[in-house]
């Protein structure tokens, strides 16, 4: 493929400005060396984190919050203004940061139900992590709460709060598409990995009969052989 000149360049970096209203290093390179890929990014970027799908606009800044400050990510400060824009108040940032750090502590849990649950049959860990977090959600509301947090330990690689909050959620009545937009924010911030293994989480849960589940997610949850390839020895 012909390499883009430098007029190609600098028109879709400010294409980008114009639609984004800021640019990173990142869009120069591609469009300078990858236009290929810089295009099918650019679509992704829209379908991800642009064009509306299920979150109302300040859920879904909510979420971006939440895994931005539970990830130490700099980055991604235009969302402190998408943020504001859609009437995100600073009570409602600080219950989100508050979350975001009480999430980090889900594996102290996580070890003490592995090891210790057994000894605490009428106070169990599971229902002590998720009633510690309701004392931090005003002036947030729980569903809201519960979208973040899963989006959250999906970021961060947290199987046992994730399985916790997306048992939470869709115990409150979050509709699965909600939850699952949410936890599909983490791709951009965080990689596509840890969405699969998130996906994975969600799947055990239907299958073991932990979580409601809709005939679109009880069709998923029939398909087989869901996994990563299992390779033959020559």
């Amino acid at each position: 493929m012909t390499a883009p000149g430098p007029d190609e360049v600098r028109a879709a970096l400010e294409r980008i400005r114009a639609g984004r209203g800021f640019v990173l290093p990142h869009h120069g390179l591609m469009a300078a060396a990858l236009p290929e890929l810089h295009a099918a990014y650019e679509a992704m970027y829209r379908a991800l984190t642009l064009d509306p799908r299920h979150l109302a606009p300040l859920a879904r800044e909510s979420v971006w919050l939440a895994v931005l400050a539970a990830c130490e990510e700099p980055v991604g400060t235009h969302h402190l203004a998408k943020f504001r824009a859609a009437g995100g108040t600073d009570d409602h940032a600080q219950a989100l940061f508050r979350l975001a750090a009480w999430a980090a502590g889900a594996s102290r849990y996580a070890v003490l139900d592995a090891a210790w649950g057994a000894h605490f049959p009428s106070a169990p860990i599971r229902g002590a992590y998720l009633d510690g977090a309701r004392a931090l959600l005003p002036p947030l509301d729980e569903r809201l709460a519960r979208i973040c947090l899963a989006a959250v330990h999906t970021a961060c690689d947290q199987q046992w709060g994730l399985a916790a909050e997306i048992e939470a959620a869709l115990t409150l009545g979050v509709p699965e598409a909600e939850l699952a937009e949410a936890l599909s924010l983490t791709i951009w911030p965080r990689g596509v990995n840890r969405f699969v293994r998130a996906a994975e989480c969600w799947l055990a849960l239907i299958r073991a009969g932990c979580v409601p589940a809709s005939g679109a997610f009880r069709a998923w949850a029939a398909m087989p052989d869901q996994g990563p390839m299992t390779l033959k020895r020559a």
